[in-house]
Parts: C-alpha cells; sequence; structure tokens
C-alpha cells in the first residue's frame, strides 16, 4: 500500500511510511506539517493531505475487492482472469463495472433462455466447431408447440441472448470497447423539446470528443441532463467496434453458426456492453470534472477565508431584504452588535433614508457591508443616497450574502442573539463576513459558502469533507486566541471537537480565562492525545507564558528556554531575546545549522522557532490582500466599454476570473484576457482576493452581465 501512494505521488517511499504511521496514530494532518516535519522529510500539509485520501481511497478499494472476490466465489464465477482483474483494478467504478458484467441472474433473457433448455445450443455456437449442415438444422430439436420456441429462428435468438452475455461478461470483450470508445467516442446533447434561449443553450445541439471535454462542460451537461433540459449519449465507433470484437470472438470463419456469431455479436454490444461503459465513462468524467472544481472550490475558499481582517471599523450590514422590510446591523471593531433598524423601503423611503443616517451618525459608522442577494437593486440604491447625503466619510463593499440565511437559523445564531430576529442576524453576519471572514465563517456549514459555479453539482458529502479540511488548514495556519475564540472557531482546532470546544469554553466561563496552555489539561476530557494536537495552534495573548502567544508547541519549550538563555536574553522580552540571538551568531561566526545542531534541532525547526518569537501573536492574514473599499455605488447602466475600474478577485473558475468591481454581480474576465501570453489554468495569473487592474470591454444590459480584460 505504501509502495502504491509513493509511486502515485511520486514521493520517498520512506517519507509515506511515517506520514502512514502518523495519520494511523490519530495525528491530523496540520500537526503533523507543523511539528513532524522532520520525521517526515519536510512533507507538507497538501502532501499529506493527499497521502491521507490515498489511504482511505487504498482502505475502501482493498475491502471492496475483498468483498467482491467473496461474493463471486459463493456464486461459482470467480475464474483466476476475473479474481487477476479484480485484484488488478484501481478504482472502485472499476470493480463495481467488472461486478455488473459478471453478475448472473435468472431474470435476464439469457437466464430465462437456459431455464428453456438452450445452454447448450449457446455452448455448440461458441465452440464454432460444425461447419456441415445450417442452424436452423440444430435449432428445430428445440422447438415446441406451445410457449416461446415455435421456430427455429425463435430458438435461435433465445441462444443468441446467452452468447450475448456471454460475450458482454468477457472482459477482454469490454476493454476493447471501453478503450475505442474513451479515445474515439463523442459525447452529444440534444433539447428535449422545444426551449427558449437560456443558461443551457449552447448545449441545444452539441457535441465533443470524450478526451477533449473540459471540467466545466460535464457539470454544465450533467445539470442540464438532470434538471429534463438536454439528452446526453456518447456517439461511439460501433463499426470498428464491432470489427474488433468478431476479430477477438471468432476463430472459425467456417462455421455454420458465424452470422449467428456476429448478431449475438452486435446484440451484446448495443443492448449489454455500450450502455455500460457508456455510464462508467460517464462516471469517469464527472469524477474528473468533479476533483478539478474541488480542488479549485479550495483554493478560492482558503483566499477568502485567509483574506485580511478589516481592523479599527465599525461597520453597517445591510441585507439584500424583502419589498417590506430591510434590517441593518452595526457592529463594534470588536464585532459586538451595537443596534439595528427595520426600514420599510416600499412605502417610506425618505423615512428609511432618514433613519438609516440618524444610525450612521449615531453609531460612527466607517463602512457599509452591501449584501448581494437577490433584491439587491432598493438596498443598493439606498446605499447610494446615503453615501451621497451623509455628512461622514463613508465607503461601502458589496458582501457575498450566501451563508447569512443559514447562519441566521443556526445554532450560532441562537446562542449570540437569542431576541434579534433572523433578518437581523443576517445583517450582524454580513458585517462581521466583511470584518473578519475567518471568524464568521466558521460558524456555518462550509457547503454553503459560494465558492464557485457548478457548486450543486458536485458530491456534497465529498466536497464538505474537502472544505472542512480547508477551514481546519486556515485556522491551523492562523492561530486561535484560546480567550476569546467561540465554540465554532475552536471546533475546527486540530484535535478539538464540537464537544471539547464546548467544554473549553464552559471551562473558560467557569474559572475565568486561561492563564498559560498547560492549563487546558483541566479541561474536562481533553487529554494528552487532544493537547498534543491542539496546544500549538492555540494563542494566549498576556498569560503567565510569554511563548503562550507563539506557534511554538509546549513540548519545544524547555528547548526554547534553554536556547534563549545561552544566545538570547531570556523569555521575558521574545522579540528582544532574538535580536540578541541574533546579534550573538554574528559575533560568534555561527550559522543557524550549526546552531540547530548544537540543542539537536533541524535547520527548518529552528527557523520557524525564530520566526514565531520575532513576531508573537502575529496574524499571517496581514500581508493578505484587504476588502476593496468604494466610496460611489457602480451600477451596470453607469459602465462604459474602455472604462477603467480596479476590483478585487472574487472566485476564479476554469474559464476566467470573477472579479468584484463595486456591483451586484461580479464581472468576468475570461482566461483568454488574463494575459497577453497563453495560459491553461487562471490560477497561473491570479488568486482570489487579489486587486487587479480590469477594462471593460462589453456590457450587456438585457443580460446584466459584464466582460472585462487584465490586458491593459
Amino acid at each position: 500500500m505504501v509502495v502504491k501512494i509513493a509511486s502515485k505521488l511520486s514521493l520517498k517511499v520512506s517519507q509515506v511510511e511515517k506520514a502512514v504511521e502518523l495519520l494511523e496514530a490519530g495525528n491530523t494532518v496540520p500537526f503533523i506539517a507543523r511539528y513532524r516535519r522532520e520525521a517526515t522529510g519536510e512533507l507538507n500539509e497538501e502532501q499529506l493531505r493527499e497521502i491521507q485520501r490515498s489511504l482511505n481511497a487504498v482502505k475502501a478499494l482493498d475491502r471492496r475487492k475483498k468483498e467482491l472476490i467473496e461474493l463471486l466465489s459463493r456464486q461459482g464465477t470467480l475464474s483466476p482472469q476475473v479474481e487477476e482483474k479484480i485484484e488488478n483494478a484501481l478504482t472502485i467504478p472499476e470493480i463495481e463495472d467488472l461486478y455488473l458484467a459478471l453478475k448472473t441472474s435468472e431474470l435476464t433473457r439469457a437466464g430465462l433462455a437456459r431455464q428453456l433448455g438452450l445452454q447448450p445450443l449457446a455452448e455448440l455456437m461458441l465452440a464454432q466447431e460444425i461447419t456441415q449442415g445450417s442452424p436452423e438444422d440444430y435449432a428445430l430439436q428445440y422447438v415446441k408447440t406451445e410457449g416461446d420456441l415455435l421456430t427455429a429462428e425463435a430458438v435461435l435468438a433465445s441462444a443468441r441472448d446467452i452468447v450475448a452475455q456471454h460475450l458482454s461478461q468477457d472482459l477482454e470483450v469490454r476493454e476493447i470497447v471501453r478503450r475505442l470508445t474513451s479515445q474515439k467516442g463523442v459525447l452529444v446533447t440534444q433539447a428535449r423539446g422545444q426551449f427558449l434561449r437560456g443558461e443551457f443553450e449552447m448545449y441545444y445541439h452539441y457535441s465533443e470528443a470524450l478526451w477533449k471535454i473540459p471540467p466545466y462542460r460535464v457539470l454544465a451537461i450533467n445539470r442540464g441532463e438532470k434538471e429534463k433540459v438536454l439528452k446526453v449519449s456518447i456517439n461511439a465507433p460501433e463499426e470498428e467496434i464491432l470489427k474488433r470484437i468478431e476479430a477477438h470472438v471468432v476463430k472459425n470463419r467456417e462455421t455454420i453458426f458465424l452470422d449467428e456469431l456476429k448478431r449475438a455479436i452486435k446484440e451484446a454490444y448495443q443492448r449489454l456492453i455500450a450502455p455500460s461503459i457508456e455510464r462508467q465513462l460517464r462516471r469517469e468524467l464527472t469524477e474528473r470534472a468533479e476533483e478539478h472544481f474541488i480542488s479549485m472550490y479550495c483554493r478560492n475558499l482558503r483566499s477568502q477565508l485567509l483574506r485580511a481582517p478589516l481592523k479599527g471599523k465599525i461597520i453597517l450590514g445591510i441585507g439584500s431584504g424583502v419589498k417590506t422590510a430591510t434590517r441593518a446591523a452595526v457592529i463594534g471593531q470588536a464585532g459586538e452588535y451595537v443596534g439595528g433598524l427595520v426600514l420599510d423601503l416600499q412605502d417610506q423611503w425618505e423615512q428609511a433614508i432618514s433613519d438609516l443616517l440618524d444610525l450612521i451618525e449615531r453609531e460612527n459608522v466607517d463602512v457599509i457591508a452591501l449584501g448581494n442577494g437577490t433584491a439587491v437593486e432598493q438596498t443598493e440604491r439606498l446605499v447610494a443616497e446615503v453615501l451621497s447625503r451623509s455628512n461622514r466619510k463613508l465607503s461601502y463593499a458589496v458582501v457575498e450574502e450566501d451563508g447569512s440565511s443559514a447562519y441566521s437559523f443556526s445554532e450560532a445564531a441562537q446562542e449570540e442573539f437569542p431576541e434579534l430576529d433572523a433578518g437581523l442576524r443576517g445583517s450582524i453576519f454580513i458585517a462581521r463576513r466583511l470584518q473578519d471572514p475567518l471568524r464568521e465563517l466558521v460558524k456555518i456549514d462550509p457547503k454553503f459558502i459560494r465558492i464557485g459555479i457548478y457548486q450543486q453539482e458536485i458530491d456534497q458529502q465529498r466536497l464538505n469533507d474537502e472544505l472542512s479540511f480547508v477551514v481546519q488548514s486556515c485556522v491551523s495556519q492562523v492561530g486561535v486566541d484560546l480567550n476569546t475564540a467561540s465554540v465554532f472557531l475552536l471546533r475546527y482546532v486540530p484535535g478539538l471537537s464540537l464537544v471539547l470546544a464546548k467544554q473549553i469554553v464552559r471551562y473558560r466561563e467557569e474559572h475565568g480565562v486561561f492563564q498559560n496552555r498547560e492549563e487546558l489539561k483541566k479541561v474536562e476530557g481533553l487529554g494528552d492525545k487532544e493537547f498534543l494536537q491542539c496546544a500549538g495552534f492555540l494563542r494566549i495573548e498576556g498569560g503567565s507564558n510569554p511563548l503562550d502567544n507563539t506557534s511554538i508547541h509546549p513540548e519545544l519549550y524547555d528547548t526554547v528556554h534553554q536556547f534563549l538563555e545561552r544566545w538570547g536574553s531570556g523569555s521575558d522580552n521574545l522579540s528582544e531575546s532574538v535580536k540578541a540571538v541574533r546579534v550573538k551568531m554574528r559575533l560568534a561566526k555561527v550559522d543557524l545549522a550549526q546552531l540547530a545542531s548544537e540543542f539537536s534541532l533541524q535547520e527548518s525547526t529552528l527557523r520557524d522557532i525564530l520566526k514565531a518569537l520575532e513576531t508573537p501573536g502575529s496574524d499571517l492574514r496581514e500581508d493578505s490582500p484587504s476588502v476593496v473599499l468604494r466610496t460611489e455605488v457602480l451600477r451596470l447602466e453607469d459602465l462604459k466599454e474602455g472604462m477603467m475600474l480596479r476590483g478585487r478577485v472574487k472566485t476564479v473558475a476554469p474559464f476566467g476570473v470573477f472579479v468584484d468591481i463595486g456591483m451586484r454581480k461580479s464581472g468576468l474576465v475570461h482566461i483568454s484576457q488574463l494575459s497577453n501570453k497563453f495560459i491553461k489554468d487562471p490560477f497561473e495569473v491570479v488568486s482570489v482576493g487579489d486587486v487587479v487592474e480590469v477594462k471593460v470591454i462589453n456590457v450587456d444590459l438585457e443580460k446584466n452581465r459584464v466582460a472585462l480584460s487584465m490586458k491593459l
């Protein structure tokens, strides 16, 4: 197993072996990546996660292989050839296809033919030894005066059913069909009936080679088929396939059953093999597309979560609302709820503007977070009026409203704001999402976060698992303040569960703030194993041990104290002590490798320690791109071709990137407009969160779309 994984991922067997050992012992990927790098030969988090995926896949594959071999053995259909094919299978779908091909049933046409006693005739056809007489001569003995076998032709047709099933279970025949269909097959889509222009218009009469079709088209076609707009099929090179099967099956062209064999081959292909292979190939297309999109979604989500917080601002959040009422909520610099309003934009427009201006003035609002839901037009007008009339220096940003509804009715919202209605909770979520995306988005299930197109077409369990890992990864990279973090943030700390997160908060409420990391061991249910995994990712500012406000793990504290006493100026002022270390290193003409060796550390570990000591309590997100704040609301009708705008990359898709330019709907920069040079992947040029300069190249008022270019 280890050798297979190492070969697949192009890693050393020793690295994978150690990583598997650590994973099997219950260690989390973030913990291994951060604190066991020496053991794994410097494997990073992405490599470890891939090893974990491969390990789980291999285990599931081995379980299914064992189950299938036992099942076929009981059925009496397990030959050495079949067993070898199962053992060599690389995926579960491949095994399932083998099972579908080999399982027997008395309810099939072949099964019924066997019940009628036609197995001997079918075996004569397959043997191809008889060269005298005619097929009808041999069929006459099976003709009955009543029932289904009234004529010789009926007998031969039923015997062909047995032959067809036999051929459909021939693994070499199936491989011929699979290979040629995969290489030369064409995916064809047609509209089911008459449809107007819409999302699937380009697929009403569409075809593309299987090997060429890109992931986003696969998922678009799947959606169209699911919504019963499209009919989808695969056109395979049938004539070539039949010739290849015939060459494999027919060994004696002088046999009297040659025509019967040819007919059986065609029936086997059209009725039994082709539909099965088509399902398998489409499943593989979908799985590859899902894998591509999940990878893209994870990168998009990571960029969203690691966006720099908007610090030192009082923020007003406004949901897109409904016709009768729109909620506005103000949060303070620490995210606390300050106050809110319910605004009637339908019948009391001027009063709504006046009330909102009063709230902004009273609470000293700096920034407006405008939710981009479906009913945003009115709130967009409202914000435009407020910006133009307010005496304060206001700015605004459009914020994704997805997830606000999920939060409004969540356990987190009910605990935080039991007295507020769902609308106000949603507006608080919008404001907080602008203020600190990571802190707020951990409160909802990752599947409710909009991170790309075709998100609903993906296997939801698999997607949720991967997105949850990204959240945990981001939480571990940033670190968590043990004394202020919510249950919903703590649950993503490696080694902690929701139950343990609640126990930590309960302990904090009963005993006050934690003074040091060691105090975690007093929390009910948090043992040595959990402490080992989580301690390094939890921070304590102003505690009894300055090292507790760094990413240094407690297991290294003794070594770090010795190091600082020997080469620094003690542990009281960490950043000053590190300065002393560097001065002494220069004077002693000692490099980092020599220093690490003195304390039995790897050079990379000591480098990490020094970095952590230099900036205790630092937040890596501070170096990330922040949100783009604007002072004037931009509408689609305001845009003109050639206009230059500044925006922030919101989503990356296979065909381009969506850029937030201050409107409800983002503009699209097609992949061909991203760079003057040819690129295959938009991530070669940009990432989510990047601030970019774009030029308007097309405005479609009818479709409410704007096309942008980064070729300036």
